[in-house]
């Protein structure tokens, strides 16, 4: 069968491939996957990279998330059937045309999901309620975010205000407020105007800000944090920007605020089922609401690689770069 392989760690765009590999053959408590699409994250990239906190052993695979359809079953799966649509949010190497994974770690979609809302259901909006969950935050609360305008900024913002928790939006560019309007997300400001501390306090009425996430690193870690609140919460969810934080000390010591990680393939490993399958239950919930929107930049073919990964880092893009085998 067709895979996405690489022999060494690099720039995606250079070291990613089709490569033929052997059709793998599902074990006990497994089930073998034809992949349908399948969303490119940030952090598929940098493993590929060889940068990200799960180092592969070369030759590798990769990709994380899919939809799909059950192909085969191994011994012992009793819950899923063949031409069952499933997703995955978990499975490693799940770029190519079929993949095995463990049963009770895949979900099967409801008929009215499409494939393109399905590929993208499981790793984002999940880590994103997740980590609202986490929060503890109560409706009328406020939260800062920074990225505000990337894929988890903006389901975050989604989820969030459907809880009726107040989102604060910080963005690098005046063009992206317009973007995140555009998709029905407020309560957003752009960090390249002189005034946009000011713009802050006007949106929150002077509200406490209980909680900030950070998805970027360097100087933006320390805007954020300068915006919380008297023991309020500095969460780091990303280091998109900068694997170095630059905190005020005085901002920390004086506020007396938690700086704390979020890593959501750990969190949703620890979760206990039950816990799982209500978030996800709310996703789906949110979704046919209207409340919660997964749109698409654009699909590409395997034999695409090199664009599709340029594709996932353009500025401005909106929606999820997939793709297919």
């Amino acid at each position: 069968m067709r895979a996405l392989v690489h022999e060494a760690f690099g720039e995606p765009e250079e070291v990613l491939h089709v490569g033929t590999v052997p059709l793998p053959e599902p074990g006990p408590g497994e089930v073998r996957v034809r992949l349908l699409l399948s969303p490119i994250h940030n952090h598929d990239l940098w493993t590929v990279r060889g940068t990200y906190g799960v180092k592969p052993q070369l030759p590798a695979r990769a990709g994380t998330e899919a939809v799909g359809v059950v192909d085969a079953l191994g011994e012992g799966v009793e819950t899923l059937s063949v031409g069952q649509r499933v997703a995955t949010g978990g499975t490693f190497g799940a770029w190519a045309e079929y993949f095995v994974a463990p049963a009770a770690g895949l979900i099967p979609v409801p008929a009215d999901l499409s494939d393109e809302t399905a590929a993208q259901l499981v790793s984002m909006p999940f880590s994103a309620i997740a980590l609202l969950e986490t929060l503890r935050l109560e409706p009328g609360q406020w939260l800062v975010q920074n990225a505000a305008n990337g894929a988890v900024g903006r389901l975050l913002a989604q989820l969030a205000a459907a809880r009726g928790v107040h989102v604060v939006g910080l963005v690098r560019r005046a063009e992206g407020v317009a973007e995140l309007a555009a998709q029905g997300i407020d309560g957003v400001v752009a960090t390249d105007d002189p005034a946009w501390r000011e713009q802050v306090a006007a949106l929150t009425g002077g509200e406490p800000i209980a909680v900030g996430v950070d998805s970027v690193g360097g100087a933006s870690s320390g805007e954020v944090l300068s915006l919380l609140a008297e023991n309020g919460r500095l969460v780091v969810f990303g280091a998109m920007a900068s694997p170095i934080m630059n905190l005020a000390s005085g901002d920390v010591i004086f506020k007396n605020i938690t700086v704390s990680g979020f890593w959501g393939l750990k969190v949703s490993a620890a979760m206990p089922a039950a816990e799982r399958g209500a978030l996800l239950g709310e996703l789906v919930t949110r979704i046919h609401e209207g409340a919660l929107t997964l749109p698409v930049s654009a699909i590409y073919g395997f034999d695409d690689i090199a664009r599709a990964s340029l594709a996932n880092f353009e500025p401005g893009r909106v929606g999820k770069v997939l793709l297919r085998p």
